[in-house]
């Protein structure tokens, strides 16, 4: 065998060697260890009640109606914030309306109980309460104010409405025998995310 075909032949031997060794198995020591995790989300359910807050008839312009409700936090997470979103539809008895809106007449104000006085928290009307605008609708913000805000989980908080059908001292014939058919939401936002 020549010289040239030898030294090809050792480094091809060489080659394969060291491919096998690098390959191979080795014997060392070796220690596994097994955890076993879980991750489990939490649950936000807002519970409001009653399911219908108000119902009456026959009113007339000058009246108005107090309201009690409560909301509570079901869930097993910390409410920040109750987001109310607040739609109707008026029922138009006559069709006089003349494209007058009805909620423009119908106040809503939400009160607080202090040792036998009634505060007032916030005042509006339907038809403001339900523009599409509308970016303040904290509900607990109104009534909380910055103390304690949020609702914990297992919380209740109890709330005062009042509806006012507003007097204007001019005909509001018009209204006569009209439905307001008003739809509320109540939007459970979840508190920020903390370290665990």
């Amino acid at each position: 065998m020549s010289l040239k075909k030898k030294l090809g032949m050792g480094i091809a031997s060489a080659a394969l060697g060291l491919s096998l060794i690098g390959g191979g198995t080795y014997a060392y020591f070796n220690d596994v260890e097994t955890t076993n995790n879980s991750f489990a989300a939490g649950t936000l359910n807002l519970t409001a009640k009653p399911t219908t807050i108000i119902d009456v008839k026959d009113i007339k312009p000058g009246d108005w109606m107090d309201r009690d409700f409560t909301l509570k936090n079901d869930g097993s997470l910390d409410i920040s914030k109750v987001l109310l979103t607040s739609s109707y539809q008026v029922v138009d008895a006559k069709g006089d309306n003349l494209g007058e809106d009805f909620g423009k007449y119908i106040e809503v104000t939400f009160l607080v109980n202090k040792d036998k006085a009634t505060e007032e928290v916030y005042k509006t009307t339907l038809d403001k309460l339900s523009a599409t605008d509308v970016t303040d609708r904290d509900l607990l913000g109104w009534i909380l104010g910055g103390e304690n805000p949020g609702l914990k989980a297992g919380d209740t908080d109890s709330f005062k409405v009042r509806f006012t059908f507003k007097e204007t001292g001019k005909d509001q014939n018009k209204f006569q025998g009209d439905q307001l058919k008003l739809t509320w939401n109540f939007d459970a936002k979840q508190t920020a995310g903390q370290s665990k």
